[in-house]
């Protein structure tokens, strides 16, 4: 834990070291169902037909901003458990990471939600991503029609459009147009369809447990502690007007809707970007422009224009080294 700022206040601290003890007991001490069935992971239940919400964090672990977020609307909310709309999971993710102010120890944790995991499945993240399976099954498994899952991140670059989010096109169209309203009301600029998964936990969510899932990249990378939570303010009232049942506000735009073209795979340590990995998420490639090239494998844009999204070089070899998007409205 010695990666952690002495100076964060005890609600923050708390969630990043994953310490639920003070707001589990008002939960439970307002007659709540509470458990915590692995390190990291709070489960807050009533009886009743209710939505079905969980919130990850920290699945990266130098990805602070939205801890904060959440841990100053969780202090909140337990401060008045009445208030809670729904049956709540929160998951803080990668917490070794976390406590270390690495983005992983082993690998990206936000890879390890797949069956077949090859060289990755010795890893520490890929035990931490077996507990998030399990206790992310057992929650799904009594809950409602309604259910979501919001996984909160930042963005290691700078983007044309500073949030934006991927949505697993597997979701049913009911589910999906709520998940894309309430994603307009937390100021999302842009939304990726995604046809397929490469692992991530938001995906796993929506395939395996019928969950409107979503990854939610909500601006930059920050020092924990340091954030300028202003960035998240749109964000953070959407959620805790999820998480209180609040009537519906008017969204302050319609993101922007761009679907996959494909997926660029690293196929061997001969892979090179035609860009530099600084390059911000969303820059336009015109058609025939270059994009990668990996031996013989020459990557192309094949649309009249492209964007391009997540470009890193530096995956390991059979991972996404970025994603190549088109805007559809």
């Amino acid at each position: 834990m010695g990666g952690l700022p002495s100076t964060l206040p005890p609600a923050v601290r708390a969630l990043a070291e994953a310490d639920f003890s003070s707001v589990a007991s008002r939960f439970s001490g307002a007659g709540f169902a509470v458990t915590q069935p692995a390190d990291g992971i709070l489960t807050i239940k009533r009886a009743g037909d209710r939505p079905s919400v969980l919130v990850s964090v920290g699945v990266h672990g130098d990805e602070t901003g939205p801890i904060e977020v959440v841990a100053w609307l969780l202090d909140a909310l337990s401060q008045q458990p009445s208030a809670l709309a729904v049956n709540l999971m929160l998951c803080v993710g990668n917490i070794a990471a976390i406590r270390m102010g690495k983005r992983f120890i082993d690998a990206d944790l936000n890879r390890m939600f797949r069956t077949g995991r090859g060289s990755l499945e010795g890893t520490a993240e890929a035990a931490r991503a077996d507990a998030m399976i399990a206790a992310t099954s057992a929650f799904f498994a009594d809950a409602g029609s309604v259910r979501w899952h919001l996984d909160l991140h930042t963005a290691i670059r700078p983007s044309v459009y500073p949030t934006f989010a991927i949505v697993p096109e597997l979701i049913p169209d009911g589910p999906r147009r709520e998940l894309i309203a309430w994603l307009g009301l937390a100021g999302i600029g842009a939304i990726i369809m995604n046809p397929a998964s490469v692992g991530t936990y938001s995906y796993y969510s929506a395939e395996h447990h019928a969950a409107a899932g979503t990854t939610v990249e909500l601006g930059r990378i920050g020092t924990l502690g340091q954030n300028d939570l202003s960035q998240f303010a749109d964000a953070s009232q959407a959620l805790d007007d999820l998480l209180r049942g609040a009537p519906k506000r008017e969204a302050k735009q319609q993101p922007h809707v761009f679907n996959t073209a494909r997926q660029i795979i690293k196929l061997s340590e001969q892979f090179r970007m035609a860009f530099g990995k600084d390059t911000h998420n969303f820059t336009m490639l015109k058609q025939g422009d270059e994009i990668a090239r990996d031996g013989d494998t020459v990557y192309t844009v094949q649309y009249p224009e492209e964007y391009v999204v997540f470009p890193n070089p530096d995956v390991r070899v059979g991972l996404r080294a970025g994603v190549m998007v088109v805007r559809v409205a």
